[in-house]
């Protein structure tokens, strides 16, 4: 200050001034210095989170929703809306998974991301429900009553196991004595193979509970997919609402998880 004063020669009072003004200017820059934990907490912010606050909104990168790809098959809406949410949450936990749809009496194999491997008409049990009797899985078929022979509704962990037989299925609901199996045209009477064929879903009811499918599409699908891994089978309702089964697109329940190799007669 006393050179600036010495080579510009200005009165004592207007040299006061400045000084008071200069210490002003230093108080206001230190006042907004943050404090050294806003420092800390600045400095332990996320590289890429700070790069992303900078970013316009319109380039900011955002998370696309994901959707099954059906490739082409038809599909009702309630089968697409599971699968949908099945992609897009990883319900499946980054197993395959199968949409059942009994109103139709399809199913459709999807693979770990959510791509259809391929659909195909199914069997399904004789009785509409979404239930199954408590203990059912226990009876001997004989004793499995008209009424009872529903194909139950919900999310289930499959896995794969044989039969009381010896033949290997994919367990869907265990307790129940629910699998999926290549179609057994034992009865001739019951015309399996012929109502397997119908276009109509409705001539798709005749079996026990259990989901019957072509021999080709078991062995060329099923056996290579869920044949020797877990999955997960979305079996959609068709006395109830999808929401009902499914709370907010979410399982309603899990079935208990066969033990893989176990021995059980299922309902055929």
């Amino acid at each position: 200050m006393n050179k600036l004063r010495d080579r510009i020669h200005l009165p004592p009072e207007v040299l006061a001034g400045l000084r008071q003004g200069a210490l002003v200017g230093i108080a206001a820059a230190v006042l907004v210095i943050p404090p050294a934990a806003s420092l800390g907490a600045f400095r332990s912010t996320p590289a890429a989170y700070q790069h992303q606050a900078t970013l316009p909104q319109a380039v900011r990168p955002s998370i696309e929703p994901r959707f099954a790809d059906f490739a082409g098959h038809a599909a009702s809406a309630d089968a697409r809306l599971v699968a949908d949410w099945v992609a897009d949450s990883r319900d499946n936990q980054r197993m395959p998974f199968v949409i059942l749809d009994k109103r139709d009496a399809r199913v459709f194999v999807f693979d770990t991301e959510g791509r259809l491997i391929d659909s195909t008409p199914v069997l399904l049990g004789a009785a509409p429900g979404d239930d199954s009797v408590v203990g059912i899985g226990k009876r001997p078929i004989a004793q499995v009553r008209p009424e009872e022979r529903t194909t139950p509704a919900g999310r289930f962990v499959s896995s794969p196991g044989t039969n009381a037989s010896g033949e290997d299925v994919i367990w869907v609901d265990y307790d129940a004595a629910v699998s999926m199996h290549r179609v057994r045209p034992i009865d001739p009477k019951e015309r399996r193979l012929e109502r397997l064929a119908s276009p109509d879903p409705t001539q798709r009811r005749i079996s026990y509970g259990c989901i019957n499918m072509p021999v080709a599409f078991f062995e060329s699908v099923m056996k290579p997919v869920l044949g020797a891994t877990r999955g997960v089978v979305y079996v959609l309702p068709e006395t109830q609402d999808v929401h009902q089964v499914f709370a907010h697109i979410a399982p309603a329940r899990t079935a208990n998880i066969a033990t893989e190799g176990q021995t059980f007669s299922s309902r055929m």
